[in-house]
């Protein structure tokens, strides 16, 4: 294989937000730990949006009813590969709030994200995803 050949890897965020709050997930992996938004990998044969709604369910319990694609992130995270991150966000969803495998999943206040340990680029993503 060509050493200059790059993957590209597709990922997805969401943003789902209420009454000044908005969902987060403690991330349990070690290569990126902290407060993060829910989302995941595109799988294949999945359209990008498909993945978001799955994604969500899997790791929030919710289901999304419709998002909004507020920005596109990239990130060069390993030798060879690229990541796409489509971040989106949505306050219309049903269902009860559950963690998954993924982490601890609660609500915070916006305007407490601060007080709280946070993934790498987090305070970036939520600036991107909340002006949008």
């Amino acid at each position: 294989m060509d050493k200059n050949y790059q993957k590209c890897i597709l990922t997805n965020m969401v943003m789902v937000y209420k009454n000044g709050k908005i969902l987060v997930i403690n991330r349990k992996k070690s290569d990126w730990p902290g407060l993060s938004f829910p989302g995941g990998h595109v799988e294949e044969g999945e359209s990008i949006e498909e993945s978001v709604y799955r994604e969500i369910k899997e790791e929030t319990g919710l289901t999304l009813k419709s998002v909004k694609l507020c920005a596109i992130k990239e990130w060069k995270r390993e030798e060879n590969n690229r990541y796409l991150g489509f971040l989106y966000k949505s306050d219309d969803f049903e269902g009860e709030v559950h963690s998954s495998k993924e982490g601890e999943i609660f609500w915070i206040d916006k305007k407490d994200i601060n007080k709280y340990p946070l993934s790498e680029d987090f305070e970036e993503l939520f600036e991107l995803i909340d002006k949008a």
